[in-house]
């Protein structure tokens, strides 16, 4: 693995981390008027049909990028994703951005901690040295209250361990197939599974929440690829500290958008993770 392609990958899960957050935001917006399930049914509209044209207008075509020698885990990666995002999204109606992402920031250190034992990538002392302090950054934005620690926290948390399997089996599958098949199967499993759960709880949407719709949309399929492009060009391990970034974007999110209150602990919890990503790149670069 070069240095380039360990700084490209930091640098797409920086961006993913930037989409993701807005599309949060679009979320939390959608949900307080309409269904969890029927949001992320329509979003898993578009994300399928997307990731169809896109596989038709390369060469070989659907039967290409449909083609794997691990289907089971290819379509289990995809639904995983799907329950995932609806487990997310109602965090964000119970607790807000914030407090959803003060529990949730805890993925990255479980993809980095077992991209060694179930991946074989090898974490250094160093690296484990990184998300060590990554994790005292967790435990301050943690601090002890009831909005982090009421039984609705569960929920996110949830969401934490279920994104952390995707990222490891995302990362799994791309040593046999390449983006385009794992990110075909991620948007066709996803569209199945959330129609025969979403239809169900349809209900007309205004035409300004069809705007909203259709940007988080765009920013669910965008965001996606984005991650298993840098799953696929770096090393788990060395990209996910920059996963926190995520904190930061969703917390400015929910500040600006929604009025919410970021604490003191938060703020500098978020400062000592992404202190502690800054110094993995240091370590990456050097070692190179």
């Amino acid at each position: 693995m070069t240095e380039q392609n360990t700084r490209q990958g930091i640098i797409l899960m920086i961006v993913t981390t930037l989409v993701f957050a807005v599309q949060d935001g679009i979320s939390r917006h959608l949900v307080a008027d309409y269904p969890v399930l029927m949001v992320v049914m329509i979003r898993y509209w578009f994300f399928g049909l997307f990731v169809i044209v896109l596989a038709a207008r390369k060469a070989g075509g659907v039967l290409n990028a449909a083609r794997t020698e691990q289907p089971l885990i290819q379509i289990f990666r995809g639904v995983l994703l799907a329950f995932e995002i609806c487990v997310m999204v109602t965090a964000f109606d119970l607790l807000g951005l914030v407090e959803s992402h003060a529990v949730f920031v805890c993925y990255p250190l479980l993809v980095a901690a077992l991209s060694g034992p179930i991946l074989g990538e090898k974490v250094g002392w160093r690296r484990w040295s990184a998300i060590g302090v990554g994790f005292v950054g967790v435990i301050i934005v943690l601090e002890p209250g009831f909005g982090v620690f009421a039984i609705e926290a569960l929920v996110p948390l949830a969401a934490a361990l279920m994104f952390a399997l995707y990222g490891l089996l995302t990362r799994y599958v791309a040593r046999r197939d390449s983006s385009a098949t794992s990110f075909f199967w991620t948007g066709v499993s996803g569209a199945v599974v959330m129609t025969g759960a979403g239809i169900w709880f349809w209900v007309p949407m205004a035409p300004d929440a069809w705007i909203w719709m259709g940007t988080l949309c765009l920013t669910g399929a965008l965001g996606h690829y984005l991650l298993i492009r840098a799953y696929e060009v770096a090393e788990a391990s060395a990209v996910q500290p920059f996963a926190y970034f995520q904190l930061v974007f969703a917390a400015a999110i929910g500040l600006l958008a929604f009025g919410e209150v970021v604490r003191l602990n938060v703020a500098i919890g978020a400062a000592i993770v992404i202190a502690a990503g800054l110094f993995t790149l240091w370590r990456e670069r050097r070692n190179r």
